[in-house]
């Protein structure tokens, strides 16, 4: 029974991982938006707003899919999110104005995302160990991050032999066969199924974590630790983001380097890594001491940005900022799960990453908008570095809530 389960388990997070694969089209955005800043003669801000608005929508809907694939389960929401994100993708191939792409790539494509993403962790932490939850969420969701290393020189590919219409038409096609073949194997365990106990080593806070009881959303959001999670989430997610957002036209801008997609996949490795990584460190380590060192590195990383004035140093600092950004996506939803229990994480770390949305606006939008009116991203950079410290020093003095644990029956 053991071994059939464990079987399970894994097929379920490798599916959850390729459907991650593919939302990380999200992140090919650098190069579609330098694409329109150069070919349609877009402003930063026109091209970075779509991102945004997919971000956005992506964080809001995750309120909502959270809640059904709790109650529905994750196939369903996952087959309907990977139709939705297919079709955004494939009805901007039709539009050709920063207003029409909003709905297309934006609205439509980020609703799509936020389904899909919703049904990818839940279902795989629900089938391993709690002292291994930082590791499974970690491999989940590296598909995202590791996304861009084959979909920017994909797009940039399309870009060059075919067209910025042609290239949405294909990405769509694709994500909308691929993720419905892959829905298919998402699905919750039994009821009453009990994971294998596999003790983490040396980490007591992560045992105590996984004796609480699992708690409901109004009861989540009326403590004070949801707070600062959601706070924390905005302020180091908003400084990655810009980056993400920004970071083809920043080589080219900074370094006259024209392969934008470098940088962009250099970004993606090691936002895997960071993902990666953190996850097993802070099933020993803990959460929010894990998200004190990544915030602080971050924070030296943007203070430092406006240096990165060659191709190594440009390649350099978008790593380390994939490596540091990488790690939210993994801390969260585990610390959401520590904090207040798996059976409810659908819904509760959707409310959690509802933050995402407000970074995604903060941090593309203050980018675009400082380099059209400045000509520099620099101060960019700085208010980055200071938001970065916030985050840091409200991780540091963040602790469990005080919840009660479950009734012994």
């Amino acid at each position: 029974m053991t071994t059939t389960s464990s079987n399970r388990g894994l097929i379920v997070a490798l599916a959850a991982v390729g459907i991650n694969l593919i939302l990380g089209a999200l992140y090919a955005w650098g190069v579609i938006g330098k694409a329109l800043v150069m070919q349609w003669h877009w402003t930063k801000t026109q091209a970075a707003l779509p991102f945004t608005v997919s971000a956005a929508a992506f964080a809001i809907m995750m309120i909502f899919a959270g809640r059904w694939q709790d109650k529905m389960g994750p196939r369903v929401v996952a087959r309907a999110g990977g139709i939705l994100f297919g079709l955004g993708l494939f009805s901007s191939a039709f539009v050709t104005t920063p207003t029409g792409m909003l709905v297309t790539f934006g609205l439509v494509g980020g609703i799509g995302i936020g389904l899909c993403y919703s049904a990818t962790t839940p279902p795989a932490i629900k089938w391993f160990s709690p002292a291994r939850k930082g590791l499974i969420t970690g491999i989940v969701v590296s598909g995202v991050g590791l996304a861009a290393v084959y979909i920017s020189p994909l797009t940039q590919f399309l870009l060059k032999t075919t067209s910025i219409s042609t290239t949405f038409m294909v990405l769509g096609g694709c994500a909308i066969v691929l993720i419905t073949i892959l829905a298919q194997f998402l699905t919750n365990p039994p009821p009453g199924y009990v994971p294998p106990n596999v003790a983490a080593k040396g980490n007591t806070p992560m045992k105590a974590a996984a004796a609480r009881r699992d708690v409901d959303w109004p009861e989540m959001i009326r403590s004070l630790v949801f707070c600062r999670l959601w706070v924390m989430f905005v302020l180091a997610a908003s400084a990655g983001l810009m980056i993400i957002a920004h970071v083809a036209i920043i080589a080219q801008k900074q370094a006259s380097w024209s392969w934008g997609f470098v940088p962009v996949a250099t970004l993606a490795i090691f936002n895997t890594m960071g993902r990666l990584i953190s996850g097993s460190i802070s099933d020993r380590m803990g959460r929010t001491q894990t998200m004190v060192l990544a915030f602080m590195l971050q924070a030296v990383n943007m203070l430092a940005f406006s240096y990165y004035t060659t191709p190594t140093l440009l390649v350099f600092g978008s790593a380390f900022t994939g490596l540091c950004y990488g790690t939210i996506f993994t801390l969260m939803p585990a610390a959401t799960a520590d904090f207040y229990g798996i059976r409810n994480l659908g819904v509760n770390y959707g409310l959690v990453f509802t933050a995402f949305g407000v970074a995604a606006v903060t941090g593309p939008v203050l980018g675009g908008k400082i380099c059209d009116s400045t000509g520099s991203y620099a101060l960019s950079y700085t208010i980055s570095a200071v938001m970065l410290l916030a985050a840091a020093t409200l991780a540091l003095t963040t602790r469990p809530p005080k919840i009660d644990p479950p009734v012994q029956t």
